[in-house]
């Protein structure tokens, strides 16, 4: 029933989660439903300088990972390359061009990688 005619106010609680009912501040949905992004299972890294000022960084798109699972990840490329970095939107930056580097640790890693962009 809660799928045809979902309460997303309420007087009493506010605003409501529409999938499961609870107020939004306790919604069980988005935390399940927001820790992997979803796409097509393949790991890119490439090269990009746009709007950097010229300089280079290598990104990393599409590993599967949570927030927290991609913060470790970080800290361990940013180690591996002796470089600084940052998570944007999901996607890791190294700074440098690291692609080759970074394409073999990921690939030992088992996730299936792709060099992406030129």
């Amino acid at each position: 029933m809660r799928e045809n005619n979902p309460t997303v106010y309420s007087t009493e609680w506010g605003r409501l989660c529409p999938k499961c009912g609870k107020p939004a501040g306790k919604c069980i949905c988005k935390t399940s439903a927001s820790t992997v992004k979803s796409g097509d299972g393949i790991v890119r890294v490439q090269r990009d300088s746009k709007g950097r000022k010229g300089k280079t960084v290598t990104l990393i798109s599409g590993v599967p990972l949570n927030e927290e699972g991609l913060r470790g990840l970080l800290s361990d490329f940013k180690r591996l390359c002796g470089a600084g970095g940052a998570i944007k939107e999901g996607v890791i930056e190294i700074q440098g061009d690291h692609r080759d580097v970074l394409f073999d640790e990921i690939k030992k890693r088992g996730y299936p990688v792709k060099k992406a962009g030129g």
